[in-house]
């Protein structure tokens, strides 16, 4: 029995020294290497200790989002906002006891202005539905004013295109493809889809880049394809196209793209054909026409005087030349991959750009012919309503629904390495996204967004969302007191010439 003790202490000691010997001789090699390379000064002047600052700024996003941050801290968006979305993917009681944790003193915050009277009846504002397009063959009826904003399959996986799919038809919200092309994925759950168009034509181009109409006609053929959107600028990176990673190209990718499988998907930073305000209507009435169905633009405005000449322009041709709907994207916009000076400091935020916009639509009698569509950072219903008072007709999330796929804001969309199977294309890493669980959860999040905006709206004393207005909400100033948005933004008068025009489109 002893015998067998000292046994087991012996090989124990045998191989504690063992470990301890590679230890030392791992420490010794690591000190070498750190001493006498040249790329790294903290390791040169600190060899093997210097390695863990590396370490611990690898590990520094994960210690401040779950032990450090406040509810309210983080960037983009902070936990109380992302709980509140993955209370609303459960289908959880999303009320809350003692009191608001959110300040409500910084300048820019928006205070809803409550009816003294509101209608008796229980959640008496119901969302009523919206025509796109009625100058095209097949205009569009939207049942739902909260929508799939464009995520690309290839920026997503093939689960969460699924979830999506699948969500939005139960939903009965639209699903925006992204650039990348339609996908049968996109198909699979029977949602009505937007089809974008980005600057590099995937899945409707040529082999030299340019625009097949024959391929259009294949995707209008869908009957699930409800509108197309030609693309001209993100909010995340304007004046850059899309950038898909090399390591994210696989062979299905490459072939829904038209592109080369294994190498980086970069698109142009606008469409060649498009360089002036009438060849965008050209561009506009030539898939119209094509496609039979109606026909918008996406863009983030920063200059904004091409607004102005593009409504002449449509007034020139006639009002059927409009696009039906314009979407509007924020200057701080979210994407999978992109250069950081756009990201941070290029373009106009919805809250300047997105009245702006409506005014000058309603300046030139064309605020009825084209709807607006806000996207940009829309994932609670107070931002959601807020763009309803500032001038949208629609509102599209990306990220929102991201959340109630299960994103954990990892700030890994770029890497294909996404802990959650979002946007990864790792079959490691997709397994942990079902999408017969997410579908659900994707659909009540889109419906508890537009029952809460519709409280809101019954709150302010309309019956109806879309009738919500700047007359509803109050802006807080760097005073702290708040004014009336309608105010900050008084709503012009349509210039004479056109205001036959505004009667027509109504």
């Amino acid at each position: 029995m002893t015998d067998g003790i000292l046994g087991v202490l012996s090989a124990l000691t045998y191989i504690f020294i063992l470990l301890l010997g590679l230890g030392l001789a791992a420490f010794v090699v690591l000190f070498i290497i750190d001493i006498t390379q040249k790329q790294d000064a903290v390791r040169r002047n600190y060899p093997v200790i210097g390695r863990f600052r590396h370490i611990f700024s690898e590990l520094g996003e994960f210690f401040r989002q779950y032990f450090f941050a406040m509810d309210r801290e983080e960037m983009p968006f902070n936990r109380a906002e992302r709980e509140w979305v993955e209370r609303a993917g459960k289908g959880m009681d999303n009320t809350i006891a003692f009191g608001s944790t959110k300040n409500l003193d910084p300048p820019g915050t928006a205070i809803f202005v409550n009816c003294p009277f509101p209608t008796l009846e229980t959640d008496a504002a119901e969302t009523t539905t919206c025509i796109i397009g009625e100058h095209s063959r097949h205009p569009y009826e939207a049942t739902s004013f909260f929508n799939i904003s464009a995520m690309s399959f290839g920026a997503l996986s093939v689960p969460a295109v699924q979830a999506l799919s699948h969500g939005a038809k139960l939903a009965g919200c639209w699903l925006n493809t992204g650039e990348g092309g339609l996908s049968p994925f996109h198909l699979e759950g029977g949602c009505d889809i937007v089809f974008q168009i980005g600057t590099a034509k995937y899945g409707v181009r040529d082999t030299d880049g340019s625009l097949s109409d024959e391929k259009l006609r294949g995707i209008a053929a869908h009957k699930q394809v409800r509108m197309f959107e030609i693309k001209l600028s993100q909010g995340a990176k304007p004046g850059k196209g899309g950038i898909l990673p090399g390591e994210k190209v696989n062979r299905m990718i490459a072939e829904i793209r038209g592109i080369t499988e294994g190498q980086p998907s970069i698109s142009p930073n606008r469409h060649p054909e498009i360089n002036s305000v009438d060849q965008l209507l050209d561009f506009i009435h030539h898939v119209r026409k094509v496609t039979g169905k109606p026909t918008g633009i996406k863009a983030v405005v920063g200059a904004y005087g091409w607004l102005e000449e593009l409504c002449e322009a449509i007034h020139q041709r006639g009002i059927e030349s409009a696009p039906d709907f314009f979407t509007l994207d924020g200057g701080d916009g979210g994407t999978g991959a992109a250069p950081m000076p756009l990201m941070d400091n290029v373009g106009l935020q919805l809250k300047e750009s997105l009245p702006m916009l409506s005014d000058i639509f309603h300046r030139y009698g064309l605020r009825d012919r084209i709807k607006i569509i806000a996207s940009g950072k829309r994932i609670t219903p107070s931002s959601a309503a807020w763009a309803i008072c500032a001038g949208a007709d629609f509102i599209n999330t990306a990220r929102g629904f991201m959340f109630s796929l299960g994103c954990i804001q990892s700030l890994k969309c770029n890497k294909n390495t996404c802990p959650t199977g979002v946007t990864t294309h790792n079959p490691r890493l997709q397994r942990g996204l079902d999408p017969q669980d997410k579908k659900v959860k994707v659909a009540n999040y889109c419906k508890n967004i537009v029952h809460e905006v519709e409280v809101i709206a019954h709150s302010c004393g309309v019956d109806e969302p879309r009738k919500l207005g700047r007359k509803h909400v109050r802006i807080v100033q760097d005073t702290g007191k708040s004014v009336p948005f309608d105010e900050l933004y008084p709503r012009p008068e349509v210039l004479p010439q056109y205001r036959a025009s505004m009667e027509n489109a109504r």
